[in-house]
């Protein structure tokens, strides 16, 4: 009799957080399947249709469209956020896990304030950082190149922050010893040791930084000008700045909102294996 109430209770809170959790997968996918039916309908029936509903599919023409119009601009976008988002989260996913071992591994003056300094950087939007970056850059000489958008995405504090957890938490000291008693040098030692213990933990630091470069509008606004330079955040909000006057054009940026959305998907699903292990690791630590 005792353990009646208890049942009833658990089953009362497995269903209630069930409910939870589906009014939650509505909630967040509710915008992608509009983005996915509004890709397939023609500009016409964007305004005289239900936004839920299908109803003519024009994905293909809309998919022609958008990459044939202004001289396939849109092609370049896409290879413009694949370099910044690729190359961007694979250099500073190797720099925070260089910073990330240091902190975790050697024992020097400063290594708690360093970290703590580190610490406060996760702290500080981004946005806050990009007038001093373009007064930087600017006596530099880069803005309106690569660069300009290269260099400040592979800084992540709170990538280092998370390889300082996971070095810790997945690379005995006990194994260092042994390759530097072999003769192995510190570079050597985290390439074949640390590197390659920490790789499925490192995978859901590359995901965190590639979503944010992948997703970054405010910097490439601030830092270009040039077109052909652009990623497709910035290239869609251009097109819709232009909607009013040219109204073919929204069809043209609901489409492209969901073709830059896939490769995130895509990227997610392949690494989702690796991502799963990162956090594990992370949570135990």
């Amino acid at each position: 009799m005792s353990n009646q109430p208890l049942i009833r209770e658990s089953r009362v809170s497995r269903t209630a957080v069930t409910a939870l959790m589906f009014l939650l997968a509505i909630y967040f996918l509710l915008p992608i399947y509009f983005l996915i039916v509004a890709a397939t309908k023609p500009q016409g029936d964007l305004a005289s249709t239900n936004g839920l509903a299908f109803s003519h599919f024009n994905l293909i023409d809309n998919l022609s469209t958008l990459f044939s119009r202004s001289d396939g601009i849109f092609g370049r976008w896409a290879l413009n956020s694949v370099i910044y988002a690729v190359l961007g989260a694979a250099v500073g996913t190797l720099i925070s896990a260089l910073c990330g071992y240091a902190l975790a591994k050697f024992t020097f003056r400063g290594r708690e304030f360093l970290f703590s300094v580190i610490l406060g950087g996760v702290l500080v939007p981004t946005t806050a950082l990009a007038l001093p970056l373009f007064l930087l850059f600017s006596a530099t000489g880069i803005v309106n190149t690569y660069l300009a958008v290269f260099l400040p995405s592979i800084v992540s504090p709170f990538g280092v922050y998370l390889a300082r957890i996971f070095a810790s938490a997945a690379v005995p000291q006990e194994l260092l010893e042994s390759a530097r008693l072999d003769g192995a040098g510190e570079f050597r030692t985290f390439f074949s040791v640390a590197f390659r213990l920490m790789t499925p933990s490192l995978v859901t630091i590359f995901l965190f930084q590639f979503v944010a470069i992948w997703n970054n509008f405010f910097l490439p606004m601030v830092m270009l000008q040039k077109e052909s330079l652009f990623p497709i955040t910035l290239g869609l909000y251009e097109w819709n700045g232009q909607t009013a006057r040219a109204p073919l054009l929204q069809e043209s940026v609901i489409t492209g909102s969901l073709v830059s959305i896939v490769p995130v998907i895509i990227l997610f699903i392949l690494l989702q294996r690796f991502w799963r292990t990162g956090l594990a690791a992370g949570s135990l630590k």
